[in-house]
């Protein structure tokens, strides 16, 4: 049989006569294995793993060896306390490997998605590692953040909620990662992309969650987390109603916040009158947002308010008096909508704004 020394000189069965003169020793003997042994056979284990070979294969070779050696003959306690001693050990070594690649394995992946995640990452490199994981960046993604901070993938819930995800749409078709403490899903675009994010809304336990527009090419999932990263924070930024959001119905705020300053004069011009009200300007500015959220039908806006229809009017009367602006016009109600959504974007009044 073919040997091999260890740092103990002990020697490694590794074929078949090698592990039956191993076996009829400790037979002869009834001895235990000795440690050196048991080093061994972890090592045999662990290079079998590492050659790709699987721990059934591999217990399934070493017991059809023992029944040729032990064919016809009796067989003893001590042998058979040897047997499963050498077995452990080999399933032992075999583990070992397993986890230390596989543990290698998620730190490649992780590295490779955070890497996907970051504007300033190497497109080739990333395309190269892609294929590695069995991940086409030709294809379009889209990427959900969900609202939160402070998670880690170690998390038991983050940890959790990736075994639910990928049991039940595989590594493949959905990747998950926490960036900035957020939670982040990538999932591609396409017929199951739908019940991908609505699992990733379910499994966030209520958290607000966005979803970027679909983008293909290495650059397309940091496009797609750059537009729900910024849909989110704007989001949350106007108290929008939903758990689930998209990018794409939000499209409008980038184009608001574009131009700044252009933002800053509506929001002036227009809002401006509103805070020589009594009680200033932000009783006014929850109603034209509540008038809005319930397309303008007063006595659903009334309710949300907590007002009565009568209350609700004085107001609505009071804002057309300071600002010249009619929310029942559609000329005049979109020019008011757009300021308030600009005075909750730039956070109007405020301090400085009363200055």
């Amino acid at each position: 049989m073919a040997t091999v020394g260890t740092a103990s000189e002990a020697c490694v069965p590794s074929e078949d006569e090698g592990w039956q003169q191993l076996l009829e020793d400790v037979a002869r003997s009834g001895r235990r294995l000795r440690r050196a042994e048991l080093d061994a056979l972890r090592e045999y284990g662990d290079r079998a793993a590492g050659s790709g070979r699987g721990l059934a294969e591999l217990v399934d070779e070493r017991l059809a060896a023992t029944g040729r050696a032990w064919a016809g003959q009796p067989v003893d306690p001590a042998s058979m306390t040897a047997l499963r001693a050498a077995v452990a050990a080999l399933a032992a070594g075999h583990g070992r490997a397993y986890r230390e690649r596989l543990q290698r394995e998620e730190a490649g992946r992780r590295e490779f998605v955070a890497d996907l995640l970051s504007s300033r990452s190497d497109l080739g490199r990333l395309a190269e590692h892609a294929e590695r994981f069995g991940i086409n960046l030709a294809c379009a993604h889209v990427v959900a953040v969900a609202e939160g901070d402070g998670y880690d993938l170690d998390d038991p819930m983050v940890r959790a909620l990736e075994r639910q995800l990928l049991g039940r749409f595989g590594e493949q078709e959905v990747l998950l990662a926490v960036k900035h403490g957020r939670l982040v899903c990538i999932v591609p675009s396409g017929p199951g992309e739908t019940a991908a994010v609505a699992a990733f809304a379910e499994l966030t336990q209520g958290r607000r969650v966005v979803v970027g527009r679909p983008h293909s090419g290495p650059g397309g999932v940091v496009h797609s987390y750059e537009e729900a990263r910024s849909a989110l924070e704007q989001a949350d930024q106007l108290e929008l109603p939903g758990q689930l959001l998209h990018a794409a119905d939000l499209l409008v705020l980038p184009v608001l916040l574009r131009d700044r300053v252009a933002l800053e004069e509506l929001v002036r011009g227009v809002l401006s009158p509103l805070l020589a009200a009594r009680g200033g300007a932000e009783p006014l500015l929850e109603t034209l947002t509540a008038y809005a959220n319930s397309r303008y039908v007063t006595a659903e806006a009334a309710r949300r308010l907590g007002l009565s229809v009568r209350a609700l009017a004085y107001r609505l009367e009071r804002i057309v008096r300071l600002t010249g602006l009619d929310p029942d016009d559609a000329l005049q109600r979109y020019t008011l909508e757009t300021a308030v959504f600009g005075a909750r974007l730039l956070g109007w009044p405020g301090s400085a704004a009363e200055a």
